[in-house]
């Protein structure tokens, strides 16, 4: 079990002890900031005594910056990170385990911003928004050249159901009257997606050879890395579309890249990529498809879900640190 916090804003009998310390590392919402100051003492960069956060921090706040091995080593009285944002692939996981340290991530507060990205993404290959828009920079582009796919009755296949997964399934079944096939290997038998109509697909393979609009919603791990290779890319129909909104690396670029130079899928849409955020230099090539529209993992860059994701963030961490000092009471009365 982690370390107990000492410091606390729970009522101990007809008192208060102080509120806890909190070490913001990253910057956030200023609304998130002020409802934090009414929970925490705020330390942020700003702050002289923010030098000495590794040494002294109980709890930190982070959005995109990396808590590594050496950091979790340097700082003795963590026992809590709170999260901004649904993937945790920037912290040492093993070693948070290893201490007892508790990594507290926002899963459901931007789900609805990334879905509707995830949408965008489809619609923007299916209609070949970026070829007609760089094609029309140079000149006029006659109607007659433009071509694209409907959307309407298609084949969405997700991989991975959880409140992104599960949210993109409902906009197209109910707003494209799509046919879902659905894979998730953590939750196969959940009946929190059993409102969306859908195949329950007992394989990735199934998924994969089904969906003419194929999306991703599934963390990066050793055994996700690469999970969509040449070979799966192959698999797909030929005039398929691929949406990857979880992250970079899950899908092998270099596979994909090899699949659209051969004319198999009809086009791609990528907020993730290996390298964020990505640059000329490592996709020029890949973007010389004008059926791949590429985005820096924006899923999430509205302001509704940036100020979604800060709140629970901050009140996931002093959930926690609240049920700590209860424990910690209880076990001294």
């Amino acid at each position: 079990m982690a370390p107990s916090i000492a410091e606390s804003s729970l009522p101990v009998g007809n008192s208060i002890t102080p509120k806890p310390t909190l070490y913001v590392v990253d910057t956030f919402p200023p609304k998130a900031i002020e409802h934090a100051r009414t929970l925490f003492n705020l330390v942020q960069p700003s702050d002289p005594e923010f030098k000495n956060w590794r040494q002294n921090a109980r709890a930190i706040l982070i959005r995109g910056s990396y808590v590594t091995a050496d950091d979790i080593a340097n700082c003795p009285n963590l026992v809590a990170i709170g999260k901004h944002g649904v993937g945790i692939d920037k912290i040492d996981q093993a070693a948070c385990k290893e201490r007892g340290i508790m990594i507290l991530n926002t899963p459901g507060a931007n789900a609805r911003d990334v879905a509707e990205l995830v949408v965008t993404l489809a619609l923007a290959v299916a209609r070949g928004i970026r070829s007609i828009t760089v094609r029309q920079m140079v000149k006029p582009v006659p109607k007659e050249t433009c071509n694209g796919l409907t959307l309407y009755g298609k084949t969405i296949g997700i991989i991975g159901m959880g409140n992104i997964g599960r949210t993109v399934a409902e906009i197209f079944e109910r707003g494209f009257n799509a046919r879902i096939v659905a894979y998730d290997a953590y939750m196969p038998n959940s009946a929190v997606w059993e409102h969306i109509p859908h195949v329950r697909a007992k394989s990735i393979e199934e998924v994969i050879v089904e969906a003419d609009v194929l999306s991703l919603h599934i963390p990066l791990t050793d055994e996700t890395r690469g999970m969509l290779s040449y070979a799966e890319i192959k698999k797909m129909k030929p005039d398929a579309i691929l949406i990857n909104a979880a992250r970079g690396g899950i899908v092998n670029e270099a596979g994909l890249q090899r699949a659209l130079s051969e004319g198999h899928l009809w086009g791609a849409g990528l907020d993730c990529h290996e390298q964020e955020p990505p640059s000329r230099e490592k996709y020029g090539v890949l973007w010389e498809n004008l059926n791949v529209v590429s985005t820096p993992h924006i899923g999430a860059a509205t302001s509704r879900a940036q100020l979604a994701s800060a709140m629970a963030a901050v009140d996931n961490l002093y959930a926690y640190l609240s049920r700590l000092q209860c424990e910690r009471d209880l076990s001294s009365g």
